[in-house]
């Protein structure tokens, strides 16, 4: 009856998902309670919803979480592991063009490989998630010959590198909101939709400001704004905005030399802030700062 029980004949979704430390914990936990795979995305040939190092974590009996694909092959990936880890032995296997899977063809009309490894233990995961959660980048090296995953340090983005891949892992994007203002709560309400890792008004200057935080500063009284925006300019900071016209930004940037603060300090700042120029609402707002800070993340980390 366990054997039975542990059986699904059809993979099933159980999150929706791309956030790469709620996958690697739906892995380390599936090994705990019997057997998981880690399947990752390690070829794009054209075009492909999914960067390199995309991965799906899939159960022995067969529920699955993450996206190598806009979600067409997903299953069809799962259903792979799940033979995998019955057999205990990893695999590649390619979808889309150049695939020998004829009935399944990508939206994009490109082709991706997708490499499956069985999971025997989760001690490389497990540092990978406690690295992220402490925000330090992180990275898994996977070698299909040893069949073995290993913790690295030192890569900047995912790749090949000689016979193994490595899977590069960036903390989530923060956004230190500064402001008690109904922008605020509309840019706080939009940034937590999207995943990002929310501090609305906090004077805590114990809440880091590293290089994956971005500061929105939304007061409309400059005197207000002083401390919040120097502690930006002291950081690493990717992204500093600042609610303002031009003419305040002008009294904002004159105001920041005669403290001291260098002309490439001051540049740092987009003001007036957002992505899409002057907006007359809240909502507004809060789209055009989230797509501004989207923006300058990728720009900052391709």
């Amino acid at each position: 009856m366990d054997q039975i029980a542990n059986v699904i004949q059809v993979p099933v979704r159980t999150t929706l998902t791309d956030d790469p430390v709620e996958i690697l914990t739906f892995a380390a936990d599936a090994v705990d309670k019997g057997g998981a795979a880690l399947a990752t995305l390690v070829e794009i040939r054209g075009g492909a919803a999914r960067a390199l190092g995309s991965h799906v974590a899939i159960s022995r009996d067969g529920r699955y979480c993450g996206y190598v694909s806009g979600g067409c092959i997903e299953a069809a990936v799962a259903s792979e592991a799940v033979a995998a880890i019955a057999e205990g032995r990893d695999r590649l296997v390619s979808y889309g063009d150049g695939s020998p899977f004829f009935d399944i063809v990508l939206p994009c009309g490109g082709g991706i490989t997708v490499a499956i490894h069985v999971l025997l233990d989760n001690r490389a995961i497990r540092t990978t998630i406690e690295s992220l959660r402490q925000r330090r980048p992180a990275a898994l090296r996977y070698s299909p010959t040893l069949s073995r995953l290993t913790v690295e340090n030192a890569f900047t983005r995912s790749a090949w590198h000689g016979d193994e891949f490595v899977s590069v892992y960036q903390p989530c994007t923060r956004l230190l909101i500064s402001g008690r203002n109904l922008e605020a709560q509309a840019v706080a309400a939009v940034a937590r939709a999207s995943g990002y890792d929310v501090v609305l008004d906090s004077h805590d200057t114990n809440i880091s400001i590293d290089d994956a935080t971005a500061v929105v500063i939304l007061h409309h009284d400059l005197d207000a704004e002083e401390n919040v925006l120097e502690r930006a300019l002291s950081s690493a900071a990717f992204y500093v905005g600042a609610l303002g016209s031009t003419r305040t930004h002008r009294r904002r940037e004159e105001r920041l030399r005669q403290h001291g603060w260098a002309r490439s300090d001051v540049d740092r700042i987009k003001a007036p802030i957002g992505f899409f120029g002057l907006t007359r609402d809240a909502s507004s707002l809060a789209l055009s700062v989230l797509a501004d800070v989207a923006a300058a993340r990728l720009a900052a980390r391709p």
